[in-house]
């Protein structure tokens, strides 16, 4: 069985309730429609009743009234939401009439269904930028006790069978925080060990934080951010197998490893790499997945105190479906 079939799997035996916000978007709904079938999740769509039946009859799918459907414009808990929306921002200035006009924006109400325990979970982007799907997020949901920066991680499946977990890994971040400072690279190597765990599934987490450097080979200010990073991680989650600096190589190859930094737990037998910046996670895994033929499924995005993961907008239906399945084994572990 694949490590997809895995998460779809675990999905399955823990229904989770799951938000797509964009429901007239037609890989969107047809996702869910899939989902439902698939008894996948449970799926809350956000919107009119009559145009989501619309679409849906006009799309052939038979799958849409096991949905829940919910329109901001007459739910019984808009009012609620509002009132909840003005208490969490009212110190940011928000007021109740611009927290009522607020609330009926889908992505907005559907992080407000999640912070009032209603659902567990949720996915935008395939209409709205990455912005607009972290901002009611970030706003509402909050991040994670004990973060405060968001992350994205990529799990990346690859034929190198020798690495990792039988050719999985999980990197981070690849996608959002640029510059990380030592203090949020520790946060972002706690977040990505956890995504390896709920998520891929690995029982064992073993967290090399990457750099140009191994155990001082060089001197170098960022070599001492990721020195700094590796202690403050350690401080957050002492139980976390995790060991830095270093370089890739020391920390996928035991021959490497073992010469390069002897008695390291983690060094030749890393699973989860952690990048000292978005910049090299970026391009990291899109090397790997170019030249290595490696497949990258994500971002996931992680430190949110409940998930909410952003789609690309080229995104596929078969690419929602999947995130459907990582949000809810995120979702299952959150709580």
């Amino acid at each position: 069985m694949s490590l997809m079939d895995n998460i779809i799997a675990r999905a399955k035996s823990n229904k989770q309730r799951i938000v797509l916000p964009e429901s007239l978007e037609e890989r969107t709904i047809t996702a869910a429609d899939k989902a439902l079938a698939d008894e996948l999740a449970e799926i809350i769509l956000i919107g009119n009743r009559e145009e989501i039946l619309a679409l849906a009859e006009k799309l052939g799918l038979k799958n849409i009234e096991k949905a829940t459907i919910i329109d901001p414009a007459t739910s019984e808990k808009t009012e609620e939401y509002a009132q909840l929306l003005f208490q969490l921002r009212q110190k940011k200035g928000m007021t109740i009439e611009v927290a009522r006009q607020t609330v009926l924006n889908p992505l907005y109400f559907g992080c407000l269904i999640i912070k009032s325990g209603d659902a567990d979970g949720q996915i935008s982007g395939a209409l709205s930028t990455t912005g607009d799907t972290l901002r009611p997020a970030l706003q509402i949901i909050k991040c994670a006790p004990g973060i405060t920066c968001v992350s994205g991680a990529m799990l990346m499946l690859t034929e190198a069978k020798q690495y990792g977990e039988d050719g999985v890994l999980v990197i981070g971040d690849v996608a959002v925080t640029p510059v990380p400072d030592a203090g949020q690279l520790a946060q972002i190597a706690v977040c990505t060990a956890q995504t390896a765990k709920s998520v891929a599934g690995f029982a064992d987490p073993r967290v090399a934080m990457l750099s140009f450097s191994t155990k001082g080979s060089a001197k170098h200010e960022a070599v001492d951010k990721v020195v700094e990073a590796t202690k403050l991680a350690h401080e957050l989650a002492p139980e976390l197998k995790l060991d830095g600096e270093l370089q890739a190589d020391a920390a996928l190859v035991p021959s490497v490893g073992s010469k390069k930094a002897p008695g390291s737990e983690i060094a030749g037998k890393a699973n989860v790499l952690v990048f000292p910046s978005l910049e090299a996670g970026n391009i990291g895994y899109k090397l790997i997945q170019r030249l290595g033929g490696a497949e990258a499924i994500g971002p996931i995005l992680q430190g949110i105190a409940r998930p909410v993961n952003d789609l690309s907008r080229g995104c596929s239906v078969d690419d929602i479906y999947k995130m459907v399945a990582i949000t809810a084994c995120q979702a299952m572990d959150a709580k």
